[in-house]
């Protein structure tokens, strides 16, 4: 089992100094290093009136600068936004000055607003990643290449060929990553088993996916969950919603839905917000295999509930968890 914090720093008109987020994040990075926590995962979005996090390799080098055990998961970077050279070179250096920390999750993308940005046709989205992919491997080898014309030669390379893991949210994007890259993160996890069953057509060893528990939106410890969710469902609604207005358009089913009342995620299962107790027991039903990711700044929360609930997860759930041989 293991237990991550995620960002995406979304921070909606009235929730605070977004200088104040960015430093909460990380002060919380570095409480969580040494704790038992096993890594923090950045998200990326582009052009989000909230501020979504569009840097998760600079975010995850501030974290690196705070911290000397948790793994730094950039997941999922939007490759064919990027040139895949440049995003080499960068990756590189963060993995030498972390010390081989990054977790690297590319993806194909589906915001068109984001493809238009930087000029990017978003129907080439799925060759330009395979592309991408690719110029990411020969880049690290260290050792002369040409990529679209370009001569290339990238150095430093990483201490190591980093693992590059897909994410994907169709059953074409598990197959492809069954083929080109060295790990799945599927959304939502319906899509593993396409992921499983072409790599066993490949005769292809699974490489790395997350555990269950990984699409829970929201678990948020409290001692008086009902009190705590009514502070919290507006940033869950705006989480929600948020996503809604990317992923309808773009046909993405990536479990956000339509409601017309909070209280309506609370009761679909994805938004929980649970006692001490309650979340030792949703834990233990996920398996020593889970993977569970604390949300703590979630849709510009209120960081003081971000707090008392990574405090009560370190206090009265992690310590059982360890007696019971649930963490590492």
């Amino acid at each position: 089992m293991q237990i991550l914090l995620k960002y995406d720093m979304r921070v909606p008109e009235g929730a605070g100094p977004r200088e104040t987020f960015y430093a909460e994040c990380l002060d919380q990075c570095q409480w969580a290093d040494g704790r038992g926590f096993a890594g923090v995962r950045f998200h990326e979005h582009h052009r989000s009136d909230d501020g979504y996090l569009p840097s998760p390799v600079v975010m995850a080098a501030a974290a690196a600068g705070r911290t000397k055990t948790l793994a730094l998961r950039c997941s999922v970077i939007v490759l064919p936004l990027h040139d895949p050279v440049r995003m080499a070179e960068d990756l590189a250096v963060l993995d030498l000055a972390s010390g081989g920390r990054l977790e690297l999750v590319v993806s194909a993308g589906y915001v068109a607003s984001e493809f238009e940005m930087f000029g990017q046709d978003i129907g080439r989205r799925v060759e330009l990643l395979e592309q991408g992919i690719e110029a990411l491997r020969l880049a690290w080898t260290g050792e002369s290449f040409t990529f679209r014309g370009r001569p290339v030669r990238v150095r430093p390379r990483p201490g190591r060929q980093i693992p590059i893991t897909m994410g994907g949210s169709s059953a074409r994007a598990a197959r492809q990553a069954a083929r080109i890259a060295d790990g799945f993160e599927p959304a939502p996890r319906k899509y593993l088993q396409a992921y499983l069953a072409e790599c066993e057509r490949l005769g292809r060893k699974p490489g790395w996916y997350p555990g269950p528990g990984h699409e829970l939106r929201l678990l948020h410890v409290s001692e008086d969950p009902d009190a705590t969710w009514d502070r919290i469902k507006q940033h869950a609604r705006h989480e929600n919603d948020s996503y809604l207005a990317w992923t309808r358009p773009a046909g993405t089913q990536v479990g956000y839905s339509a409601v017309t009342d909070a209280d309506q995620l609370r009761g679909q299962g994805g938004y929980r917000v649970v006692t001490p107790e309650d979340c030792l027991r949703l834990v233990r039903e996920l398996g020593p295999d889970a993977e569970i990711q604390l949300h703590p700044l979630m849709g510009g929360m209120d960081p003081e509930l971000g707090w008392e609930s990574l405090q009560l997860f370190e206090s009265k759930v992690m310590p059982q968890l360890a007696t019971e041989g649930l963490l590492p």
